[in-house]
């Protein structure tokens, strides 16, 4: 994931995204074994079905720590993730897929606490 990582701190719309106290706050009261079922619940609603009606506007830019770290990782949007992370859109992810994508937001979420 260091690649990735790398890849996306270069990006200055991405590297911009940080959280705010309210959310690492957020995260602090809840845990993370709670956030990494908010993430894997988001991705698997929002992100992993073939056909998404409003791909590119699924993901609000806040509201949710989930949501600013699927922004900073590229993994708001199956656009996105075809770009950054080579997973191809127009069909479903798969279950190793979604882990991938919950492993570098959690990972995300764990380095801004």
């Amino acid at each position: 994931m260091d690649d990735i990582f790398d890849r996306l701190a270069k990006s200055d719309f991405r590297s911009r995204f940080k959280l705010k106290d309210k959310d690492k706050l957020y995260i602090k009261e809840k845990g993370l074994d709670t956030i990494r079922r908010h993430a894997e619940d988001f991705i698997a609603k929002r992100i992993a079905p073939a056909d998404i009606l409003n791909d590119g506007k699924q993901t609000p830019m806040k509201g949710h720590p989930v949501f600013i770290a699927q922004h900073a990782t590229a993994s708001c949007c199956r656009k996105c993730i075809n770009k950054w992370h080579k997973i191809p859109c127009g069909r479903e992810l798969s279950a190793k897929e979604q882990e991938y994508l919950v492993n570098i937001i959690m990972q995300w979420i764990e380095k801004q606490m």
